[in-house]
């Protein structure tokens, strides 16, 4: 079940419930949500409402939604950055117009399934990065978009960098259901990949078919032998799969394994050499979120 609320009042035009059970504010709310669903962009709401009702609902968890954004007068930075906030009203609209366009989104889908009728939109502006913190810091799951207006990269950014969190991520091309029908763990034994295992253990064994693939092993299979290890660890029954990428980027060899298998996720450790160098340098996690068709499932 989802429940959101405002940040302090309740939004006009929502159907809320008594205010006597709900939270009275964000933070109230998120404190006891095992998913938080970000919606920082208009153009990315409806995949990411989509993406976290199928991931609450596959481990039966309860989600908090909040509409959360920048507002240049509450942050705490330079004069230019500001500057760069306030010009961006010029073609995205003011805070409070991004959040209108969040809300209608929002309202069209709570209407489109009898489970959501009672659910309302929390809006949280300010300081992003504080924002991020105050909302996420209970969350097992974010749910944010990695493209799109300035808000989803900064959202982006601070909760997977600055929280640590296990982050869902939809494709650019939008979210087309079956979350965990297959997912595919793209594999190296690194401390952020058996991390980013750990914390998505309870959607791991809720997946119908899950494959790790092992691209590019070593001379001793040492890949292949640390993710049998995990998995007998983690108790998931999986598909090992060792491949070479053959001059290929490794980035490019999970893609094409994974729609050559159908696979409906991809999980992968994040940003191992951090996000300048991979930005730069377009290793695997920039692949995969630039490229990706199939939700991401990743963690720093």
């Amino acid at each position: 079940m989802i429940t959101t609320t405002t940040d302090g009042n309740w939004s006009k035009g929502f159907n809320a419930p008594d205010p006597a059970a709900v939270p009275r504010n964000v933070r109230d709310l998120t404190e006891h949500a095992d998913i938080v669903v970000l919606l920082p962009d208009p153009a990315s709401a409806q995949s990411c409402l989509d993406l976290a009702d199928d991931a609450a609902d596959a481990v039966q968890d309860s989600i908090a939604a909040v509409h959360i954004g920048a507002d240049p007068l509450a942050m705490l930075v330079s004069a230019e950055e500001i500057e760069l906030q306030m010009l961006r009203d010029l073609d995205e609209g003011s805070p409070h117009e991004r959040f209108e366009r969040v809300k209608q989104l929002f309202d069209e889908w709570k209407r489109s399934a009898p489970h959501r009728q009672s659910l309302v939109l929390g809006d949280y502006q300010g300081d992003l990065r504080r924002c991020v913190g105050s909302v996420c810091r209970n969350a097992s799951l974010v749910v944010t978009p990695y493209r799109g207006n300035l808000d989803a990269r900064d959202v982006f950014h601070n909760v997977l960098f600055h929280e640590g969190k296990l982050v869902l991520i939809p494709p650019a091309n939008g979210y087309r259901g079956r979350l965990l029908d297959h997912v595919l763990i793209g594999w190296k034994p690194h401390d952020h990949a058996r991390r980013t295992i750990v914390a998505a253990r309870r959607w791991l064994a809720a997946a119908g078919r899950i494959t790790v693939l092992c691209v590019d092993d070593k001379p001793n299979r040492y890949y292949e032998t640390t993710a049998r290890e995990i998995c007998r660890q983690m108790g998931l029954d999986a598909e090992i799969v060792v491949t070479s990428s053959t001059g290929r980027s490794v980035g490019n060899t999970i893609l094409d394994f994974g729609a050559s298998v159908n696979a409906t996720c991809i999980l992968t450790g994040a940003f191992k050499h951090g996000y300048l160098l991979e930005l730069l340098l377009g290793r695997v996690t920039y692949r995969l979120l630039s490229h990706a068709t199939v939700p991401l499932m990743m963690s720093h």
